[in-house]
């Protein structure tokens, strides 16, 4: 079996790493961080990210992008802002990128697939999303994911026994488009069901929030050629319901801390991790306006995310003219 690389160390790429070597498969890793990569070879542990998981010995830990360079499959779970960079900075080389970071790209708008195009015109790109929390997936908890392949079905033949697990099973399609775009409209509204929590205004306005929230994510995706099925699945739907539901969410919880009455700028300072709804939330606004699509919940997000007080905002969203549910512009 061929080795694995996984860009990227925090709490998803060292849960993917684990899930990947769980049959025996050589795993290499790429952190930033010196002191993880020494301990992730020398105590198979990840205490910064990730504490829960004891790692496979198969698993090791580079910080030199050139060691990734030579392997055939990548998958890609850096920061959404940073992933074109750091594939940039990688040496050329024809190979599979299986996107797993979820997001927008700020100042430019590109999904994560045109940004990586653009930093690695050899390589032919996938995504892998879905409802996966990642102290689940080190742990061998049943998963499923779509696996968006841009090369079709060729591309999938050759990713799918590479990624697939007994305990993690990937679903076939070629939308890569709309694999992207729920889950980065997915966090938004994480942040804002989880909102709603630490308000304390119930599991009916939850639930409500979701379903609108889903509303404006098929209006969103299809606007850019996504495809409707595709949002209605596990890239979709899926993520949306597991993501605004626990606290498990970094996007849940920082929306949590917000209705509770921290400030943003508070949170986003003193997070290791990152919480990409609030970096997707204002291009999300932006590309919304200049597809002419309403989506008044990211908008009241970036709202938050701004300052704007949540109790207003969610008075401001309940006050909105009354309409039909279905057939509507918003």
């Amino acid at each position: 079996m061929s080795t694995v690389g996984v860009l990227g160390a925090g709490a998803w790429g060292t849960a993917l790493a684990q899930m990947l070597a769980s049959d025996g498969r050589d795993v290499l890793i790429w952190a930033r961080e010196k002191e993880l990569v020494e301990e992730i070879n020398s105590a198979h542990s990840n205490s910064l990210f990730l504490p829960s998981a004891a790692l496979a010995d198969t698993v090791r830990a580079t910080g030199n992008l050139a060691d990734m360079a030579r392997l055939d499959t990548l998958l890609v779970v850096t920061p959404a802002q940073h992933m074109g960079s750091v594939l940039a900075d990688m040496p050329a080389h024809p190979r599979d990128l299986v996107l797993c970071s979820k997001g927008i790209e700020a100042g430019t708008g590109r999904l994560m697939n045109h940004a990586a195009k653009s930093a690695a015109p050899d390589s032919a790109i996938a995504v892998l999303s879905g409802p996966t929390f990642a102290h689940e997936v080190a742990a061998g908890l049943p998963t499923a994911v779509t696996l968006a392949c841009g090369d079709g079905e060729a591309q999938w033949e050759r990713l799918a026994p590479v990624i697939a697990r007994p305990a993690f099973r990937p679903y076939y399609s070629d939308d890569v488009t709309g694999a992207e775009i729920g889950g980065s409209v997915k966090n938004v509204l994480a942040i804002a069901c989880g909102v709603v929590d630490g308000l304390g205004l119930g599991q009916n306005a939850r639930a409500a929030l979701i379903a609108r929230g889903y509303a404006e994510m098929l209006r969103f995706g299809e606007a850019l050629g996504a495809r409707a099925e595709t949002l209605a699945g596990l890239c979709g739907l899926g993520d949306l319901v597991l993501t605004c539901s626990s606290t498990s969410s970094r996007n849940f919880s920082l929306g949590k801390a917000l209705g509770e009455g921290q400030r943003a700028e508070d949170l986003m300072t003193d997070r290791r991790t990152v919480a990409e709804g609030a970096h997707t939330a204002p291009v999300l606004v932006e590309l919304a306006a200049r597809h002419a699509v309403a989506m008044p919940i990211v908008t009241a997000v970036y709202g938050l995310l701004k300052g704007d007080a949540p109790r207003e905002v969610v008075s401001g969203l309940l006050s909105r003219p009354l309409r039909a549910e279905q057939g509507s512009a918003e």
